[in-house]
C-alpha cells in the first residue's frame, strides 16, 4: 500500500507540473496576443503558444475535462440562438441545407482515394480521415474500425487548426469584418435565474447526453436543453461574454496541445497529409459556397461559415464573434455532423466488405 502511494505521488506531481506549464503557456499566449491587439487573442494566443511549445518537444498536458466543460458553454450559446423566429426560418433554409449531403459525398469521393492511394493509409484510416466530423467522434469510430488512431488525431487536429486560422483571415479580408465585436452581455447584465438555467442545461445536457450515448454530448446535450429553454421563453440571452472567452481559451489550448509528442515522421506523413487535404477542402468549400450564394439561398458570409469544414465549437465561436446568423449556420453544421455520425459506420462497413471482396477476387485470379 505504501509502495503504491509512493509511486503515485511522483506521477501526480508530474501531471500537475505539466498542467501548470500548459496553463502558463496558454495564459502567456493570450496576454501576448492581447498586448499586440491581435484578433481573437483568447483563441489564437493559447493555440499558438501551446502549438509552438508542443512542437519544441515540451511535455504539455491536456485539460480534457475542462475542455469538454468549455464546449458546453458554446453548446448553450448555440442553443440560446434557436428562437421561435429561427424555427420559422427553417423552411427557407432547406435550399442550402440540401447541399450538405452533396458536399459530404463529394468530400468523401475525393478524400478517401486521396488518403488511400496518394498517402498510403489503410481503408479505415482513409475513410475517417476524409470525413469532416468532430475530431473525437471520428477518432472513436476509427478506433472501432481498426484505423490508425494517432494518424487520425493528427490529421483532424491539422484540419481544425488550419481552418480556425484561415477562416478569420477570410472574414477580415473578404468580408471586411473586424472580429472585435461584442461577445454579448457580461454576467452582471444577465438575470441570475437565466444564468442558473443555462448552467444547469450545460451540466445536465452534458452528463445526460453522455449517459444516453449521444455523440458530441458536451455540445449537443447543452444545445438541445438550452434550445428548449429558449423556445419556451425561459431565457433571452446567450451565456455571458466571460464564459465564451473562457471557452475560447480552453479550445485554443486543446488544439495546440494536440501536437504534443509529434515526431518528424508524423510531421512528414500525417500532418502533411492533413495540410494538403485542407487545401482540397478549401477548393470544395469555396465551390459549394459560390453555388449556394448564386442560387440565392444564403448571403456570402452565412454560406461560407455554414460550409467551412471546421469543428462545431470552433465555428460557433467565429460565428458569434462575427455577429453572423448563428441559427442559420448552426443548422447546417448540425446537418453535416448528424449525417456523418449516422452514416459513417454504415459506409465504412460497406467499404470494408468491398475491399474484402476485391482482395478475395485478386487471390482467386492468382
Amino acid at each position: 500500500m505504501r509502495q503504491d502511494k509512493a509511486q503515485t505521488q511522483p506521477a501526480l506531481r508530474t501531471v500537475l507540473f505539466r498542467r501548470g506549464a500548459t496553463l502558463a503557456m496558454a495564459l502567456a499566449g493570450a496576454a501576448l496576443f492581447s498586448w499586440l491587439h491581435l484578433p481573437l487573442p483568447f483563441l489564437f494566443g493559447p493555440m499558438t503558444a501551446c502549438l509552438v511549445t508542443a512542437l519544441l518537444g515540451v511535455p504539455l498536458s491536456h485539460f480534457s475535462l475542462v475542455s469538454r466543460g468549455a464546449r458546453t458553454i458554446l453548446g448553450a450559446a448555440v442553443g440560446a440562438s434557436i428562437t421561435p423566429a429561427v424555427m420559422h426560418q427553417i423552411p427557407s433554409m432547406l435550399g442550402s441545407v440540401m447541399f450538405v449531403p452533396l458536399f459530404v459525398a463529394i468530400i468523401g469521393a475525393v478524400g478517401v482515394p486521396y488518403f488511400r492511394k496518394v498517402c498510403g493509409f489503410d481503408l479505415a484510416t482513409s475513410y475517417y480521415a476524409a470525413m469532416p466530423g468532430g475530431l473525437q467522434d471520428m477518432v472513436l469510430f476509427g478506433e472501432e474500425a481498426g484505423a490508425d488512431v494517432r494518424a487520425l488525431s493528427l490529421i483532424h487536429a491539422t484540419r481544425v487548426l488550419i481552418v480556425v486560422t484561415i477562416v478569420p483571415i477570410v472574414m477580415t479580408q473578404a468580408f471586411d469584418l473586424s472580429l472585435r465585436g461584442s461577445l454579448g452581455d457580461s454576467a452582471s447584465a444577465i438575470p441570475p435565474l437565466e444564468l442558473f438555467l443555462m448552467a444547469t442545461a450545460c451540466l445536465v445536457g452534458w452528463l445526460g447526453g453522455q449517459r444516453l450515448g449521444l455523440f458530441g454530448a458536451p455540445i449537443l446535450g447543452p444545445l438541445i436543453l438550452t434550445a428548449a429553454l429558449s423556445l419556451g421563453g425561459m431565457i433571452q440571452h446567450r451565456p455571458p461574454s466571460e464564459a465564451i472567452l473562457a471557452a475560447q481559451f480552453f479550445i485554443g489550448t486543446g488544439i495546440g496541445v494536440g501536437y504534443v509528442g509529434v515526431t518528424m515522421r508524423e510531421l512528414r506523413k500525417d500532418v502533411l497529409a492533413g495540410v494538403v487535404f485542407v487545401l482540397i477542402l478549401a477548393v470544395l468549400t469555396f465551390g459549394i459556397t459560390e453555388i449556394v450564394v448564386q442560387l440565392g439561398f444564403a448571403t456570402p458570409l452565412s454560406a461560407f461559415l455554414s460550409f467551412a469544414p471546421g469543428g462545431q465549437a470552433e465555428m460557433a465561436v467565429l460565428a458569434i464573434i462575427a455577429g453572423a446568423d448563428l441559427g442559420f449556420i448552426v443548422v447546417h453544421h448540425l446537418a453535416r455532423i448528424t449525417l456523418i455520425i449516422t452514416g459513417a459506420p454504415i459506409v465504412a462497413a460497406a467499404l470494408r466488405v468491398k475491399e474484402r471482396r476485391s482482395a478475395a477476387s485478386e487471390g482467386h485470379d492468382r
